[in-house]
């Protein structure tokens, strides 16, 4: 009798370790498989406007459809002079991004994709039909 008790702890002990390694591995396999998409991903880096060809920023400003900052939406100009760069990522055209301090950079380099999705022509204009407010 103690040896069937023993037998039958056992067999229990390893199909819950068998059943916990199965559940588990999805789980391991979908986190690799998002640090590996992250590790894939284009990495880039700010430049800032003084190492910058000055006709291409000068187009680039003029095409800038922001007036506020990508990352904190403050303003541009609203705490002093809002730092420019070209967002470089090797094989794509450089893209101008503007913030309203320092501070914004280092948000920016988190997530790039989130804030150059703000970056659109038209992205500050209002909808047809509507007026904008005046602050």
């Amino acid at each position: 009798m103690n040896r069937t008790t023993a037998t039958t702890g056992l067999c229990a002990l390893a199909l819950g370790l068998v059943s916990l390694g199965l559940t588990a591995a999805p789980q391991a396999s979908q986190a690799t498989h998002e640090r590996a998409a992250a590790a894939s991903a284009p990495v880039g880096k700010l430049v800032p406007a003084s190492e910058l060809d000055a006709a291409w920023l000068e187009k680039a400003r003029k095409a800038y459809p922001l007036k506020h900052c990508l990352v904190s939406d403050e303003d541009l100009g609203s705490m002093g002079k809002s730092p420019e760069f070209a967002y470089r990522v090797s094989g794509q055209p450089d893209r101008l991004v503007i913030f309203c301090c320092e501070g914004c950079e280092e948000d920016f380099l988190k997530e790039p994709a989130k804030f150059l999705a703000k970056v659109k022509p038209g992205a500050d204009k209002p909808a047809e039909g509507k007026k904008e407010h005046a602050h």
